[in-house]
């Protein structure tokens, strides 16, 4: 007799409809391979739906806070479900771009931006202009501002820490936009991010039309290579389990600058992971199955 899934979307979060579409085609494809599926839209209620529909591993299609950030994995943990995806740690760290920043210190090849921090209360220091104003804790480009003026900056700033109580301003580096997702601790090939209007926020991420998708990325091998490199070994740090996804912007040396690490990124068929699986032959039904086959949960100690 084979697994009960339960796949979780929706959720808490801003990215909630987002969500949605990752979890709504991860169960089509997972029952168009003959699995036993049940769809999950989480709420506050999820204990009792998951008690309720008795399931055996979890799909977690979910993004952004209450989801991605590590406190359903602990839900899970302590329920002893096996869920995909990266663990409670690796989770929390991963949601919040400053501490992934920090703990990526002095790893090699991975190299990143000069950034300041600045928590909710803080007075705002002397910044690296141009830069770029985001929550440190958030999904979807939101409250994301490119700044070149120090009143550009203070704007952003407060409207950033409305989102979130610690900010990250990051140094501005100009060149093209490249992700790479790995896939149980080995890299896929990367996927160029082009806006057409020069600026991937949340229009440009989610308007059709608006951003054009190259798979594979448009730059020189060696980039790509060096992208590869840094998101393995980004993971491997991190601690991040199944698909995860790195951004890095390249800058005028040829060098990836990495900005951060996705855990539960899009599940789409024309989201980000699932095309550059298609380049190394996995389509979207075998890599949701393929992502199935990496859930699990910690042993109890008593």
């Amino acid at each position: 007799m084979g697994s009960r899934i339960g796949v979780l979307m929706g959720g808490l979060s801003t990215e909630r409809d987002i969500s949605l579409k990752s979890g709504t085609a991860v169960v089509a494809a997972l029952r168009a391979r003959g699995h036993e599926v049940v769809d999950i839209v989480v709420d506050r209620d999820l204990p009792t739906q998951l008690l309720h529909h008795r399931i055996d591993v979890a799909w977690i299609a979910l993004h952004g806070r209450f989801g991605e950030d590590g406190c359903v994995q602990g839900l899970l943990e302590v329920m002893g479900i096996p869920y995909t995806g990266s663990g409670v740690l690796a989770s929390a760290v991963c949601m919040d771009k400053a501490a992934t920043k920090r703990a990526l210190r002095g790893v090699p090849e991975v190299v990143m931006a000069e950034d300041v921090t600045i928590r909710r209360g803080e007075s705002i220091p002397e910044l690296p202009l141009p830069a770029v104003v985001k929550p440190a804790v958030g999904g979807s480009t939101l409250g994301i501002a490119r700044v070149t003026r120090p009143e550009e900056a203070e704007l952003a700033i407060r409207a950033a820490l409305a989102l979130d109580p610690t900010v990250l301003v990051e140094a501005f580096v100009q060149g093209p936009e490249i992700t790479v997702a790995v896939l149980d601790g080995e890299p896929l090939p990367a996927i160029g991010i082009v806006p057409q209007k020069g600026f991937f926020d949340f229009e440009a991420k989610y308007s059709k039309g608006q951003t054009r998708y190259d798979a594979p990325a448009q730059v020189p091998d060696r980039v790509s290579q060096a992208a590869q490199r840094a998101a393995k070994l980004a993971y491997r740090a991190l601690g991040c389990r199944g698909l995860a996804r790195a951004d890095f912007i390249v800058g005028s040396d040829d060098v990836p600058i990495f900005l951060e690490i996705n855990t539960l990124p899009g599940m789409t068929p024309t989201s980000l992971s699932p095309m550059a699986a298609e380049l190394v032959g996995i389509d979207f039904s075998g890599l949701c199955e393929r992502i199935l086959a990496t859930a699990q949960c910690m042993e109890p100690e008593v």
